[in-house]
């Protein structure tokens, strides 16, 4: 029994029941666990820093990868980029991920609509350009069919990726329309600065990051960024930290299926690794009720080297009692 009295003495006396106890100040013992905890974790922030790294850009894209940025636009414009052809819940285009043949990404909905070509390259223009040929463009291409804007942008689209880089100067000539007037137009905008704000919502603070991550992740440079600092989904990335810094040990079971077939290798992977934990937490929360798992600490007695000293002192006592037991 412990008593939470400032002690006078510090003298071992029997308590009521028999038992020794000595007077202990628990509150003092925590407030100088506490300063501590607190001195030690000011140092070591002080010592190692943040192993964070500093936020990506969209114009610090333009000004890395302007050739990336252009193409990404011109994908946006065609339809092929990742983000106007993902599904749910962005958009209808496709089913979108499986579990043993349940659409789950279909079943729930688009729940934030992004239409690609409007929503991350049209509209930011329209607001915020003010070049001549910029707004000439985005007037021809409102006014145009829906099949002659496809053929404008799959047509330069496939320009592109035959030009030395995909330097846009280097393209050869065709009938692409007002498509490379607004593609570098964009690239020009994201350049500036201006296309961060024109993504950031609807809200007076603009404070939403969904559009912008989805730009950024449509082109190869964020994806260019993250192998590099060993991020990518079969390096481990989800639990990795960057720099030389530990990463999220905890999350290695979640990690480690993408690293093996068939997870590795399936457009499903998301929903199968999901599934799989989903599985494997059902069976640990089960562990009580399944026979022979449940019996393997009688079978394999760790416990017994935790608990020796307690073993050791009660060596003959009834089985039915055990550490922590209530004496008789």
């Amino acid at each position: 029994m412990t008593t939470l009295t400032r002690p006078r003495a510090h003298r071992v006396t029997p308590d009521s029941h028999g038992f020794p106890t000595r007077p202990y100040d628990l509150v003092k013992e925590f407030v100088l666990a506490l300063a501590a905890i607190v001195v030690l974790t000011a140092v070591l922030a002080a010592v190692f820093g943040s192993p964070d790294e500093k936020a990506l850009t969209l114009q610090d894209w333009a000004k890395a990868a302007p050739n990336d940025v252009v193409a990404t636009a011109v994908a946006e414009l065609s339809g092929d980029s990742t983000s106007a052809s993902y599904g749910p819940p962005y958009n209808s285009a496709a089913t979108g991920q499986t579990l043993v043949g349940v659409p789950l990404q279909k079943w729930a909905g688009v729940r934030y609509p992004v239409d690609s070509a409007h929503d991350l390259v049209l509209t930011p223009l329209q607001r915020a350009s003010t070049d001549p040929a910029v707004v000439k463009a985005l007037g021809e291409w409102s006014v145009a069919t829906t099949a002659q804007r496809a053929q404008w942008a799959t047509t330069y689209e496939a320009a592109l990726g035959k030009a030395q880089g995909g330097d846009p100067a280097k393209v050869a000539s065709g009938q692409y329309g007002p498509v490379p007037a607004i593609a570098s137009g964009f690239e020009r905008l994201a350049a500036s600065g201006g296309l961060e704000q024109q993504l950031g919502g609807s809200t007076f603070y603009r404070s939403d990051p969904s559009r912008q991550l989805l730009l950024l992740a449509d082109g190869t440079y964020l994806e260019d960024q993250a192998r590099a600092r060993s991020l990518g989904g079969d390096q481990w990335g989800m639990m990795n930290e960057t720099g030389n810094y530990p990463g999220q040990p905890w999350l290695w079971l979640y990690t480690f299926w993408y690293q093996v077939p068939p997870f590795s290798t399936s457009d499903n992977a998301d929903a199968l690794v999901w599934g799989l934990m989903m599985l494997l937490t059902l069976g640990l929360v089960l562990v009580p009720f399944i026979p022979g798992l449940r019996d393997l600490p009688r079978w394999i007695p760790v416990h017994r080297l935790v608990w020796r000293d307690w073993y050791r002192r009660n060596a003959g006592v009834p089985s039915s009692r055990g550490p922590g037991a209530p004496a008789p």
